[in-house]
């Protein structure tokens, strides 16, 4: 059977043109910035040593600060969504603030939490250094993105009929049985959905980064921080093969959540 299509109206004709413009604009910024230098220059500069030296640490800090995520998200996002409790609501809000917050404002107010903040002079004084060092990027990605994976995690579990674990415990299953065999198994795409978002963001955290954990070079220099510190020293190139890896990393990140994240909400 053919797919018969409508005869486009001016209303729709005006619309699909907005949309191609738009599409037409996106494509033109992205392409122009991944081809602006030439391939040789672009293949020098990815295998530079501090490239190197910020995708790995990139790769370490993002995937570390999404375990922590994962493992704080779904407690968190299980029990907005199937319990009540006083305070749920201003829970909720406060959950959510890193949200809105300008990722400089997070930051911010890590420096100060984990700076000149009493919680900051006890670390201190027991050896625990967080500010300006590697710890601090998790810290920073960990703070900024928790709050994605909840509400991706959350949406996950509110697609899931309780009455499915109802029927688990009166299976026989514990409450936590029938989380881990009826409930988890059902929000995985949902998951994976918010793994993947959240480690993508997590990588491309700068604000929050900046401001913790400094911008010094092979030593706190994550892909965004050596985007930032190379186009401050002029050197373009660099700055463009870090940018380069990151859009490749949020373009499959985007094909990954459209493949798993069916009916999941970002936002």
């Amino acid at each position: 059977m053919h797919r018969r299509f409508s005869t486009p109206t001016i209303f729709s004709a005006t619309f699909l043109a907005i949309s191609t413009a738009l599409l037409v604009f996106m494509v033109a910024v992205i392409a122009g910035l991944v081809l602006y230098p030439s391939l040789p220059q672009l293949i020098a500069s990815l295998t530079s040593a501090e490239i190197l030296f910020a995708i790995q640490l990139s790769l370490i800090t993002s995937a570390i600060s999404t375990a922590l995520c994962i493992i704080i998200a779904v407690p968190v996002a299980y029990a907005m969504t199937r319990f009540s409790f006083p305070g749920k609501s201003l829970a909720n809000v406060v959950v959510n603030l890193p949200l809105s917050l300008p990722p400089l404002v997070a930051g911010v107010a890590l420096l100060i939490f984990f700076g000149p903040s009493l919680v900051g002079t006890v670390l201190r004084a027991s050896g625990i250094d967080i500010v300006y060092t590697v710890t601090a990027i998790v810290v920073a990605q960990f703070f900024v993105n928790v709050p994605y994976m909840i509400r991706i995690t959350r949406s996950a579990f509110e697609t899931i009929n309780p009455r499915y674990e109802h029927v688990a415990r009166t299976l026989g299953c514990s409450d936590w049985g029938a989380f881990r065999q009826v409930t988890l198994p059902l929000a995985t795409q949902g998951l994976v959905a918010g793994l993947v978002i959240t480690w993508s963001k997590s990588i491309g955290e700068f604000g929050a980064v900046l401001l913790l954990a400094g911008a010094t070079t092979m030593k706190t220099e994550t892909l965004p921080i050596a985007v930032y510190l190379n186009i401050s020293t002029g050197e373009l190139n660099e700055a463009i093969a870090a940018s380069v890896i990151l859009i490749g990393i949020a373009l499959v990140s985007l094909l990954v959540f459209e493949r798993y994240g069916d009916g999941t909400r970002i936002l």
